[in-house]
């Protein structure tokens, strides 16, 4: 991934797109957002606030706002994450924006390598594209997006193309080399006969289990870890990943993010009925249920079997919760035991308020600027 026509001392260094941390966080600290939708509202309330949320971790010096993509689920928005990103183009001035993750198995690389195209040309330096295996949905919501599935086992191969795509750099005898290029990409420069002005986004490999963890470090991409799913995974994966790890244009030696669903509140008690309301959610989804966020007053009254709190307390043992205090206590252990290079945090719960309350919140307590 190696361009002529660009300082590639320099690329090196912004090609999986450097960060600093602010305030008094161990290592740079970025938001994961899926335009959260609970039982009782919209879908733009919901994205009203997911713009709301992205300008509050632009001005507090969050490093990263990912946006990650879901289909089917009444309580996710985020169907379309260029097009969200789009928007928050222009309503931030210097957060990096991006996909955690888009799921390569619903579209075609050139749709993707098109797509994030478009968001550099219109941020340049600011894009980061996070690639994920899962279609992020049920299989026949998949089949619905892409009639021609395309199983788990071509990630591989999916990846080099669109890798290819984003540097325009086919090898000699592919069938798309010269002739099948991303719009806007290098590609465009090449046959409008300028040096490339084109610097692709960043690309990360997303993942919650060892799989991606090896594949990104064979190709010495950045790797983000999905702990909101399945924390017990995380050290095991960033072994794997250093492991395999082999240094490439874009990086010299492994980074990581590890990112942790969060919910911090004024009380304990607020952040416990708050999480609830998503670990209920989740209980649902595994019950072949919609993803659907019910509201704390509608659990008041709601008896769980046992086997029902089994699941529910499962989940909510993923959730790192409480007051601001608490839950930066237990991110910076979770960093200082996987050594991640980044944190990223996704705000769960069913108030819309709540959530960016909870950004804020862990903002302060890292002592994070209020430019």
């Amino acid at each position: 991934m190696k361009s002529k026509d660009i300082d590639t001392t320099q690329n090196k260094k912004s090609a999986f797109g450097a960060v600093t941390k602010q305030g008094n966080a161990p290592v740079p600290i970025s938001i994961l957002d899926v335009a959260t939708t609970g039982k009782g509202y919209s879908a733009t309330e919901g994205i009203n606030n997911s713009i709301e949320l992205a300008k509050l971790a632009d001005q507090r010096g969050f490093a990263r706002y990912w946006v990650a993509e879901h289909h089917a689920m009444p309580a996710v928005s985020t169907s379309s994450p260029a097009m969200l990103l789009s928007r928050l183009i222009g309503v931030t001035k210097q957060i990096r924006l991006g996909s955690g993750g888009m799921m390569l198995s619903n579209f075609p690389p050139l749709v993707i390598a098109e797509q994030f195209g478009m968001l550099q040309a219109m941020a340049p330096g600011r894009i980061d594209l996070g690639i994920g295996r899962a279609p992020g949905t049920n299989g026949l919501t998949s089949h619905a997006l892409r009639r021609n599935l395309v199983g788990e086992e071509n990630f591989p191969a999916q990846v080099t193309e669109l890798m290819h795509f984003l540097d325009d750099d086919f090898p000699l005898g592919h069938p798309y080399k010269d002739k099948v290029f991303a719009v806007p990409g290098p590609g465009q420069d090449r046959e409008n006969g300028i040096a490339r002005s084109f610097d692709s986004p960043s690309l990360w490999l997303l993942g919650s289990s060892g799989y991606s963890a090896q594949l990104a470090g064979k190709l010495g991409l950045p790797f983000a870890f999905a702990a909101q799913l399945a924390p017990e995974n995380l050290v095991v994966a960033f072994e794997l990943y250093r492991k395999n790890f082999k240094p490439s244009n874009v990086l010299d030696k492994p980074h990581t993010i590890a990112c942790f669903s969060v919910f911090a509140a004024d009380s304990e008690e607020e952040a416990k009925t708050q999480t609830l309301s998503f670990s209920h959610s989740m209980l649902r989804m595994m019950s072949s249920q919609s993803y659907v966020i019910p509201s704390p007053e509608e659990l008041k009254n709601y008896v769980y079997s046992e086997s029902e709190r089994y699941v529910l307390e499962s989940w909510n043992e993923k959730i790192i919760q409480g007051t601001a205090d608490q839950v930066v206590s237990q991110l910076n252990q979770f960093q200082k035991t996987s050594g991640a290079d980044e944190l990223m945090i996704a705000n769960l719960g069913h108030s819309l308020k709540g959530i960016l309350h909870s950004a804020k919140l862990i903002a302060d307590a890292y002592g994070m600027p209020n430019n």
